[in-house]
């Protein structure tokens, strides 16, 4: 990967975590992507600063773009003030263009975006949309390719703030029905209309995959006997 310049307040965030089997897994980290500058609707800035909030009550942490500024950062601090865990991750070149947030618990500088998105999916449980521009409409869409090509099962959510999504929802509702999204290649994600609601969605999309892992080992195993 190259050289990763690498700052953490707190060293603990250093070991590497169990995962144990996907069976056993539980949301740790959510992943956001947002944008760097605010939109001209104070509702964006508003909800970004909820699921900072709610995430670090129920003691999930933050991985995210690593900058100062607009939801990006309304989030981060929001996290961090309510006692919660944020670990950005920042290509080298964005650092001073993106304001760099410095007081984090854990800072990963990259070489380069696809560090920086290889990284965040694999600190990641799942992944979350608020407003943003293209780079969280590239990042969020990659994400939604990938699941449906079947590379992972973590769960998706659009939170959809004043409707800030609809025009992407109607975009994928078009895809399908010219056929460009066949039935067996479903794009699977959730949508919010409120921040208040990401975890709560993200917790049940979780466990209900849970469920589903168990009922498959089962008749797995019901097949050999």
């Amino acid at each position: 990967m190259g050289d990763r310049r690498q700052h953490s307040k707190d060293h603990m965030q250093q070991k590497p975590q169990r995962t144990g089997s996907p069976g056993k897994r539980r949301v740790r980290n959510i992943c956001v992507y947002c944008g760097s500058n605010s939109g001209t609707n104070p509702a964006y800035a508003a909800a970004a600063h909820r699921l900072g909030q709610t995430m670090a009550n129920a003691d999930i942490g933050l991985v995210y773009g690593g900058g100062g500024l607009g939801l990006m950062g309304e989030l981060a601090r929001s996290v961090l003030a309510h006692g919660g865990r944020v670990t950005g991750i920042i290509p080298a070149f964005l650092s001073k263009k993106e304001r760099m947030l410095r007081d984090v618990t854990e800072l990963i500088v990259v070489d380069d975006m696809h560090q920086r998105k290889k990284l965040m999916f694999d600190k990641s449980d799942a992944f979350v949309a608020l407003p943003g521009g293209i780079g969280t409409l590239e990042e969020l869409v990659e994400q939604l390719t990938w699941a449906q090509l079947g590379r992972h099962t973590k769960p998706v959510v659009l939170v959809n703030i004043d409707g800030f999504w609809e025009p992407l929802l109607a975009l994928l509702r078009h895809m399908s029905e010219e056929a460009f999204i066949r039935p067996e290649m479903d794009v699977r994600f959730a949508t919010v209309e409120r921040a208040e609601d990401v975890v709560a969605t993200i917790l049940a999309a979780a466990a209900s995959q849970r469920r589903g892992e168990a009922a498959a080992a089962a008749a797995a195993v019901s097949e050999k006997f």
